[in-house]
């Protein structure tokens, strides 16, 4: 545990250790965006059947996203004129903070975790949901209509799907009598991948993570047919940017979040396959929910605005009421 080599040193020491991890995940989670990107560029490409990038870094292009971000950096910075401009520069930053934030509860193996707290779950839900301000500031100090109606958008979808989301893990809070994110991978070795025990928490979940994402087919804050760019469409350059890599490493934490709450964390499917290190096996499940974000992505078609809002409402949030009041029942009578 990251606890436990903290706890071994001094104050500076300490802060010195913990710092150095800090950066050393940035720089992981940075590398993820850059070629998850490309990544998803390729399977977008290969199930439309077109190109995806291959010109830069040999048949596969991967040195296209680098390119791609080198570009971003040297654009220039405009700030509109009639903006409110300490808020239109400081909510790219509010927007990605939460995002990286949130990775310090989750437990990538058995010994690599930066905070083992009690309640990670809800740290994780709590500190996630203050990524919207960060999108309705950039909306609004933007001064822009289609920009305000970009962030009004983005908050109420994040707001509207975060209540069946976190509804829908009230039943595994309920099997396993914990919020701490170590217990829930400890009881599904005991009993099965919570995927098997809550099928409908675990679509539910999905469903309303790729709302929380503002991914397609749940990409309404940013339509470009009718809202041009949406809460972003004034920004440029980095700051730009920031919005883009808060999308990813969003992805990258809610993947990891879904790999350990529903798919057994570092946990094999089999026992005896427990040679192979839990590291690896985290990895492979992590990979398999990012690719199938991409999937969605490539063959959905986006939702109108009322009706994205009506299915938060109307279907995910009564179908995650009745599953906690079933998995309550079955947990009464039979445990």
């Amino acid at each position: 545990m990251v606890e436990e080599l903290l706890h071994s040193g001094s104050g500076w020491m300490n802060f010195g250790i913990f710092f150095l991890l800090a950066v050393v995940l940035l720089l992981v989670v940075l590398g993820f965006v850059t070629y998850a990107i490309l990544a998803e560029r390729k399977v977008l490409g290969y199930m439309q059947a077109r190109h995806g990038p291959n010109q830069l870094g040999g048949k596969w292009g991967l040195l296209q996203t680098v390119a791609d971000v080198l570009k971003l950096l040297i654009k220039e910075d405009i700030i509109p004129k009639a903006a409110d401009r300490p808020l239109f520069i400081i909510a790219p930053i509010i927007a990605f903070t939460p995002a990286f934030m949130v990775l310090a509860t989750i437990p990538f193996t058995e010994k690599f975790q930066f905070a083992d707290i009690g309640v990670g779950l809800l740290y994780y839900i709590a500190i996630s949901g203050m990524t919207v301000f960060g999108m309705v500031l950039g909306g609004w100090a933007s001064n822009n209509k289609y920009a305000l109606l970009g962030g009004m958008r983005a908050g109420a979808q994040m707001i509207s799907y975060e209540i069946p989301l976190v509804i829908s893990v009230l039943g595994v809070i309920l099997l396993t009598g914990s919020l701490n994110l170590n217990d829930i991978v400890a009881q599904q070795g005991e009993t099965a991948w919570f995927i098997l025990l809550q099928p409908v928490a675990f679509i539910v979940f999905f469903i309303a993570s790729i709302a929380e994402l503002n991914r397609t087919p749940f990409d309404l804050p940013e339509s470009e047919n009718e809202l041009v760019a949406g809460y972003f469409v004034e920004y440029s350059g980095f700051r730009w940017a920031f919005f883009m890599l808060t999308e990813y490493v969003y992805m990258f934490a809610m993947s990891s979040l879904i790999t350990v709450i529903f798919l057994g964390g570092w946990l094999p499917p089999f026992d005896f396959l427990g040679f192979i290190p839990g590291a690896v096996w985290f990895a492979l499940k992590f990979c398999f929910v990012v690719f199938v974000y991409m999937w969605i992505r490539a063959t959905l078609p986006r939702f109108r605005v009322d009706r994205l809002m009506e299915f938060a409402w109307k279907v995910l949030f009564p179908i995650a009421l009745a599953n906690i009041f079933l998995t309550a029942l079955i947990k009464t009578l039979f445990f």
